[in-house]
């Protein structure tokens, strides 16, 4: 694969398999009706992707604002947790049905997949998650996915369908992903601005790049809204897929997107096994270890995690949770598996191995996470 710009997402041999993602704002009207013409447009234009030989996955926001609208017209649908939950169950119905229908008038076959984070963030479950994608997309179906949210709860949420849209596409082996939203894309300051400019390629994302997104900026769509998108490009690009976020306001917008090269492409940086590309989308850490710099620099050698370079220890893990690594300054620099419990991190945190079995009372494990068992992000 050689994505370098964005009209490459849609050449069927750089982008074989390809995640979409629709905001509820792109599909459902400020009354809680469907947009039905744009959908059926959009349609159109995945029916021709297919045609062209890639295979698409839809992540499909929208259910709670369909929902809340048939059953309350002037009640705020997310107004408590179970009125949302409410909403999305009666929502979920409608919104299968426009996919279904639409994709039928092309000839093609939707199936919906409704996932909770720890659906993705328990390997058993992600594994079936994955299988399952893989079985639909070789019988020819287009998956259209959502976030279950007639079950999930603040707790297991993952609270936007960017991150979601990111971890479909590790569970499905795409090439790359597409953020439809309401902005051109990122901007290097909020766009009202005078010279703010569209940034159209991300060659790795880093702190200048973060800032661009800062909670309050007015930068693309605010905390709420770039932020979770560059928090989805991190997951995808660590696991080697690209993704692009692109203006889905227009007609067409797959088209205006692929002819104009107007948006922006984060590009992958690296290919991590599969194991390790699930480590580091994960996104529920149950703790957060803090490292002091010789550990830090270890670290980013390849080198496990040992006790002694271990300099703060909270919240509170069993062995086997995943866990944060931060730097000195909290600055996040890895996650992986811990070995020992976040009581018993505590009592070894600092202390070189001769010193652990006295604290424990009993022989140390080699390692706080293994390498093998950790991702830096």
């Amino acid at each position: 694969m050689n994505i370098s710009a964005l009209p490459d997402l849609f050449d069927a041999v750089k982008a074989r398999r390809i995640v979409l993602k629709i905001g509820s704002s792109l599909l459902v009207e400020s009354n809680g009706e469907a947009r039905r013409e744009w959908l059926s447009g959009f349609v159109a234009e995945i029916a021709a992707m297919t045609r062209s030989g890639q295979q698409v996955i839809v992540v499909s926001s929208g259910a709670i604002a369909l929902g809340g609208a048939l059953l309350d017209r002037t009640a705020n649908p997310r107004r408590t947790l179970a009125a949302a939950q409410a909403s999305a169950s009666v929502g979920q119905i409608a919104l299968a049905g426009l996919w279904s229908d639409k994709f039928a008038a092309h000839g093609l076959t939707a199936g919906q997949m409704l996932l909770t984070l720890d659906d993705l963030e328990d390997r058993r479950r992600y594994l079936n998650a994955s299988a399952t994608l893989a079985h639909l997309i070789e019988a020819g179906v287009i998956p259209v996915v959502n976030e279950n949210d007639s079950v999930a709860t603040e707790e297991i949420r993952f609270g936007d369908n960017d991150r979601l849209a990111a971890r479909v596409a590790q569970a499905a082996g795409a090439d790359a992903v597409i953020l439809l939203s309401d902005v051109d894309g990122l901007y290097d300051r909020p766009p009202g601005d005078d010279g703010a400019q569209l940034v159209d390629t991300v060659d790795g994302i880093d702190s200048k790049i973060l800032a661009m997104a800062r909670p309050g900026s007015g930068s693309g769509l605010g905390s709420g809204g770039m932020v979770s998108k560059l928090q989805a490009a991190q997951i995808a690009e660590r696991a080697g897929i690209a993704l692009a976020i692109i203006n889905g306001t227009c007609d067409a917008p797959l088209a205006h997107a692929s002819g104009t090269g107007r948006g922006t492409l984060f590009l992958p940086q690296r290919s991590d096994t599969a194991r390790k590309a699930w480590l580091g989308g994960r996104l529920a850490p149950s703790g957060t270890l803090r490292v002091d710099s010789g550990c830090e620099a270890a670290l980013r050698s390849g080198a496990s995690l040992l006790a002694a370079g271990v300099v703060g220890v909270s919240g509170s893990f069993a062995r086997g949770d995943l866990v944060t690594i931060t730097t000195m300054k909290g600055t996040k620099l890895a996650q992986g598996l811990a070995e020992y419990s976040s009581h018993e991190c505590q009592a070894i945190a600092g202390k070189r191995e001769e010193q652990q079995a006295d604290a424990l009372g009993y022989a140390p494990r080699p390692t706080v996470i293994h390498r093998d068992h950790m991702v830096l992000l």
